[in-house]
């Protein structure tokens, strides 16, 4: 749980850092400093918003009954895979021309005033932020209570993102970007599957969805559910060692159809036209 977890918040973490860094680095270069001020008082409120959506999410939702807590929790899931499986596509699209599309929305922010630079950090880093916080209850509430990994592992992941952000500022560090969030992309959709199997036992445990009973198979004689073979499973690719027939579908139905469509070769923008000389 605790790696899985750090490589999520690492991939998360490493998108809003590579925001700020693309931000950052156009204002510096074309000596419009007056506006960093801006463009972090827009990050700062994103982060903060963030953490108070996680924290609410985690720790505001503990004195409901167990019904609604499964079903706030099924529900948390569900949502998080949604924002997980688009932001992957998406980010698998424009990681060739993310970087144009964010200086050309400085640009237009810069000539309007100080306060839309401040929303294009804020939105820049609060889509990543509102991703990172859903996804991190899902991750938690997968988790169980009593333990801090999937905290920790968060904590790390985007600590390390920071780090390398930092680095990519100073240009001590280069990497294809492409690949980078090609590999991870594939890693989280197999998250994503686990979580969305999950949420869905949680529906199922609060009487939203049928068929809590009805196991496709159940190797608990062979995997012992709070052994640490389970434990490694769970903290992957959050398998329980009994599963529900509605809980494989899905979980096979999204593998099936998402990760096909994701490893699709991405097709190059088309060149415009030249005009020719009258």
């Amino acid at each position: 749980m605790l790696v899985s977890n750090a490589l999520v918040g690492l991939r998360e973490g490493l998108e809003a850092s590579l925001v700020v860094v693309i931000l950052i680095a156009f204002l510096v270069k074309t000596d419009r400093r007056w506006a960093l001020k801006w463009v972090w008082a827009g990050v700062a409120t994103a982060v903060v918003l963030s953490v108070a959506l996680a924290g609410f999410l985690t720790y505001g939702t503990r004195q409901l009954s167990f019904e609604t807590q499964e079903l706030i929790g099924g529900g948390a899931s569900i949502l998080a895979v949604a924002f997980v499986t688009a932001m992957i596509f998406w980010m698998r699209r424009a990681a060739r021309t993310i970087s144009g599309e964010l200086k050309g929305s400085m640009d237009r922010a810069l000539s309007a005033g100080g306060v839309w630079v401040a929303l294009v950090g804020f939105l820049g880093v609060g889509r990543e932020g509102l991703e990172t916080a859903i996804f991190f209850y899902a991750t938690a509430q997968a988790a169980g209570a009593g333990t801090s990994q999937p905290l920790i592992g968060w904590v790390l992941g985007i600590l390390g993102a920071v780090v390398i952000g930092l680095l990519m500022y100073r240009g001590a560090i280069r990497f294809d970007i492409g690949k980078f969030f090609r590999y991870t992309g594939i890693f989280l959709i197999v998250v994503a599957a686990g979580i969305l199997a999950y949420g869905i036992h949680d529906l199922q445990e609060a009487a939203f969805l049928p068929g809590l009973n009805s196991h496709a198979f159940d190797v608990s004689s062979i995997i012992e559910p709070g052994g640490w073979v389970a434990t490694l499973l769970k903290g992957i690719f959050n398998f329980t060692p009994a599963t529900t027939w509605l809980q494989a579908i899905a979980w096979t139905a999204y593998i099936a159809v998402v990760l096909p469509l994701f490893l699709r070769p991405v097709a190059a923008p088309a060149a415009r036209p030249v005009p020719s000389a009258a």
